[in-house]
């Protein structure tokens, strides 16, 4: 699927957002933390654009949140032909 995400990209934004909601904060407040566009992270979150978060901008967001960039990765390897689901 070229131009799109690969499951394990999906499923490390999916966790970013999970994270991202449960701390109440919007796409608008990653843009700032990463000097990005709100829409930019639209992007990042979105299926269809190949869009990603780089490891030095998931080392920030965790900073933020105070949490571990490893709390953004799935538990398990994720198979491209397998769902999502942890």
């Amino acid at each position: 699927m070229a131009g799109k995400k690969s499951k394990f990209e999906l499923k490390i934004v999916e966790n970013v957002k999970i994270i991202r909601k449960s701390l109440s904060k919007p796409q608008t407040y990653i843009g700032m933390i990463l000097d990005v566009s709100d829409g930019y992270i639209g992007q990042i979150e979105s299926e269809k654009w190949p869009a990603m978060y780089t490891l030095d901008q998931l080392n920030k967001i965790a900073l933020d949140f105070n949490c571990s960039p490893k709390d953004f990765m799935p538990i398990e390897g994720v198979v491209e032909g397998d769902s999502i689901e942890n």
